[in-house]
């Protein structure tokens, strides 16, 4: 499985990436082992993510989560977090 996620930093940036391994990405990141941006923007917390099968559709969608807005972006965490 493919994700897409969206951290949000301690200085209240988001950051945007994905990974084959949920759990274990975000365990690297707050170990200061992950991308240059959020290692001194620690602890970083997730507050959204995608599922897919193919890594293709993975990586386009990380795409165009980049070139959202910011507000976007949290509008998109926030749907998410809408109980269905």
């Amino acid at each position: 499985m493919n994700y897409v996620y969206i951290l949000r930093c301690a200085d209240g940036t988001l950051y945007c990436g994905w990974t084959t391994d949920l759990e274990a990405r975000l365990a690297t990141h707050n170990s200061g082992k992950g991308a240059k941006y959020t290692r001194s923007r620690r602890p970083v917390e997730l507050v959204y993510s995608e599922a897919y099968e193919d890594r293709h559709d993975a990586l386009s969608r990380e795409w165009h989560i980049k070139r959202m807005t910011r507000e976007e972006k949290l509008a998109l965490a926030r749907a998410d977090r809408v109980v269905k």
